[in-house]
């Protein structure tokens, strides 16, 4: 009998504020410098809460959103920023030293 595998979707996941605020600060901590783990933590969290209203609330086209939040995508700032707001996320700053 062939194993049946399903793809593992972290949005799937992210039931709670407390599961998307601890998701989402994992995925910055974690980061390799190319934003790819801060784009694919918004896609998700987007996914969870639902793309369309997150279209509705960024005024951006929902495909052009799972395109630009998706793992090849390469969102301009503005649209991250945009993203964060309607999300309720926002982005911490700290020295290196302060780690």
């Amino acid at each position: 009998m062939a194993e049946k595998f399903s793809r593992w979707d972290s949005a799937d996941h992210l039931k709670t504020e407390e599961d998307i605020d601890l998701y989402f600060q994992a995925c910055i901590d974690e980061d390799p410098g190319d934003g790819s783990l801060i784009r694919n933590a918004l896609g998700a969290i987007a996914r969870a809460r639902g793309m369309s209203q997150l279209a509705r609330d960024t005024g951006l086209a929902r495909e052009g959103l799972y395109k630009a939040l998706s793992p090849g995508g390469n969102p301009e700032f503005a649209t991250v920023m945009k993203v964060l707001k309607a999300l309720g996320l926002k982005l911490g700053a700290q020295t290196s030293a302060s780690v």
